[in-house]
């Protein structure tokens, strides 16, 4: 530990002196409590990966911060009458991090390449299930569709483009990428997991260089010590704290704080693992070591009813986030079904909900055991290890949850070791965990569905065949308003059968040094500081 602490201290004082003195190169320290899982495209699944992702690969097409989609690597697209095919006319003169031409050829593999990997958890899933063909014809990408769907461009725009000069010749699955060869605005210039990630500006980048010269993600471990880096200038930004800072940083002398709605919405939620013993994932590494009573709907229910979200939102987010329904949150706009009337909150209800269904404290300990006598409702909750919220959160729900004779065993697990874990081992009982969701709702709404079981991409193992079904018709419905019904009524669903508990959707809260960079976007409809927006136009103050 003091090994590490000193490398971590000599890191900063480096920084320091880069970006001091006479300013001879302009480094943007930001300060965040994760780290990427993997460099590997397929095979992430944390928010800091795609966070490194965006800044070091190009793809199809650019997420605006108002929610729209500009073209990228391709200059224009031309679609079939039947919009089955989609041709893209890709830009001349882009160039990978190592000086190779980027071609159509590279595109053409790389979708192939997710499409063609059902191990990859989350883009062979719900990204290419609609794929036919992807080939190359001279400085075009032509995509073929089995059928037609109304979101290509939220399909296109999180597969990032890979080198096949590079991938070709490695193992998919098992491939590290640490030297990450890209075509983006900025180049991997050094990776240490659960430290740091540097990153050096692509100068020659095709469209908007970056006017810095570098940018280092630090890993901090400890919540206070992440916001006293900012208040000393150890950072110049801070992707996520705890609320209870912002108001002490909007004291503090060249600090702004910064809140607002996500670039990707973010979910909260309490998930339960419900995977029945014939749906256990076993080829895939399922142990479905969850607590038989989380299968039983009349359980999950009275626990919902026990749950109190104002008090989680009030004592947690201090105010700064709204009431959760589904995984689905309120910052997808129309696609968020409102009309869902909540679970009120109401203890006595949820204790004779389980009196109901047999649930009985027979010894007097103040814990309820099974129907028949043989196990006490006690369970495991878990959090990733680098959660701001989960602690607390944990807390509360203990106190909510004893009201009704369930009691909880408390444990914040690594986020690598929790992803193992969850999915799709099923190996856990409860967890506080959250998603970042894409701009079309067929992401989050995959992972309802009884296919992303064995591929790791479903945490509850939930399975409802008339869900399915749905959710398959809806990726195909071009008709927006029909689409959206769908989308309501698969809402609707998994709130009846109680798959989450979802306590709130909470706001971005970041924060910036306002002494040593300048041009930070805080003015459109989404807050993301560390996204290609801001970084590619802040500048050094003069």
């Amino acid at each position: 530990m003091k090994q590490k602490a000193l490398y971590i201290f000599l890191l900063f004082a480096l920084l320091l002196s880069a970006c001091g003195g006479g300013g001879q190169t302009a480094v943007v320290r930001i300060g965040w409590a994760g780290s990427p899982d993997t460099l590997n495209p397929g095979m992430a699944i944390l928010t800091e990966a795609y966070t490194v992702f965006e800044l070091v690969y190009d793809s199809m097409y650019d997420l605006n911060l108002d929610g729209s989609f500009t073209l990228s690597l391709a200059e224009s697209v031309d679609v079939s009458d039947d919009g089955l095919v989609y041709t893209y006319k890709i830009r001349d003169g882009i160039k990978w991090h190592d000086g190779e031409d980027l071609t159509a050829e590279d595109i053409a593999y790389t979708y192939n390449l997710y499409k063609d990997t059902p191990e990859y958890p989350y883009l062979n899933g719900y990204y290419t299930p609609y794929f036919d063909s992807i080939v190359a014809n001279g400085n075009e990408v032509v995509l073929t569709l089995t059928e037609a769907i109304p979101n290509i461009e939220s399909q296109l725009v999180f597969l990032y483009v890979l080198p096949k000069h590079i991938w070709e010749n490695e193992d998919k699955l098992e491939f590290e990428n640490t030297a990450m060869i890209g075509s983006g605005p900025f180049k991997m210039a050094e990776y240490v997991q659960n430290e740091f990630v540097r990153l050096a500006a692509n100068k020659e980048y095709f469209s908007t260089p970056p006017k810095v010269d570098e940018v280092v993600f630090q890993t901090f471990e400890n919540q206070d010590a992440l916001v006293q880096a900012i208040k000393t200038g150890q950072l110049d930004m801070v992707t996520e704290m705890p609320n209870t800072a912002a108001e002490t940083l909007k004291a503090e002398d060249n600090v702004e704080v910064v809140v607002g709605a996500p670039l990707a919405p973010g979910v909260t939620d309490i998930i339960f693992n419900q995977v029945d013993p014939e749906n256990c994932p076993t080829d895939a590494g399922g142990l479905c070591t969850g607590h038989p009573a989380l299968r039983d709907r009349n359980v999950r229910l009275a626990m919902a009813h026990a749950t109190d979200k104002q008090k989680l939102i009030d004592l947690i987010l201090l105010g700064l986030g709204n009431s959760g329904l589904t995984l689905i949150p309120d910052g997808l706009g129309v696609w968020y079904n409102d009309s869902i009337q909540d679970y009120e909150f109401d203890v006595a209800k949820a204790n004779q909900i389980l009196d109901d269904a047999g649930y009985a404290d027979s010894d007097g300990d103040g814990v309820r055991e099974l129907p028949d006598g043989s196990r006490p409702l006690t369970f495991r909750l878990n959090w990733p290890s680098d959660s701001i919220n989960a602690p607390r959160m944990g807390e509360l729900l203990s106190e909510m949850w004893a009201e009704i004779g369930i009691t909880l065993e408390l444990q914040a697990v690594d986020p690598d070791a929790l992803t193992a874990q969850c999915c799709p081992a099923f190996d856990f009982d409860i967890m506080i965990w959250g998603w970042a969701s894409d701009p079309d709702p067929s992401a989050l709404l995959y992972v309802y569905t009884t296919e992303a079981i064995p591929s790791g991409s479903s945490e509850t193992g939930y399975s409802n065949p008339a869900y399915d079904e749905l959710y398959a018709k809806q990726q195909t419905t071009l008709d927006f308003n029909a689409r959206k019904d769908m989308v309501w009524e698969m809402q609707k669903i998994v709130h009846d059968d109680v798959v989450y508990i979802i306590p709130f959707y909470d706001a971005n809260v970041q924060a910036y040094r306002t002494d040593r960079f300048t041009g930070w976007i805080t003015d459109q409809a989404k807050v993301e500081l560390s996204d290609v927006t801001s970084l590619l136009v802040i500048e050094p103050v003069k």
